[in-house]
């Protein structure tokens, strides 16, 4: 496949972006060799290979719950800058 001018320059602005002379020719330069990787990828022959659905064989590792220690609600609200006692108190972010 040959990439063009018109093509990098379509390309850039459906992506929102302007190239220089010069970077439209090394992207132009650099589109043509993804292209012929992916050509020369097409070239294998994977009848009967499974696809992949990730990477590794590797499986989430949890952890089991513990119940730990935890700070007291006062120990809390000890550095907040605005409580009410019970509760912290922020600045009201939605207007009714």
């Amino acid at each position: 496949m040959q990439v063009t001018d018109e093509m990098v320059n379509n390309l850039a602005h459906l992506s929102r972006l302007s190239f220089n002379e010069q970077q439209t020719q090394s992207i132009k330069t650099d589109l043509e060799k993804m292209i012929a990787f992916v050509e020369q990828l097409n070239e294998i022959d994977t009848t009967g290979v499974e696809p992949l659905l990730h990477m590794g064989d590797a499986v989430n590792v949890l952890r089991e719950d513990e119940i730990k220690g935890s700070i007291t609600r006062e120990e809390a609200l000890l550095n907040a800058p605005d409580t009410d006692g019970t509760f912290f108190k922020v600045p009201k972010v939605i207007k009714k």
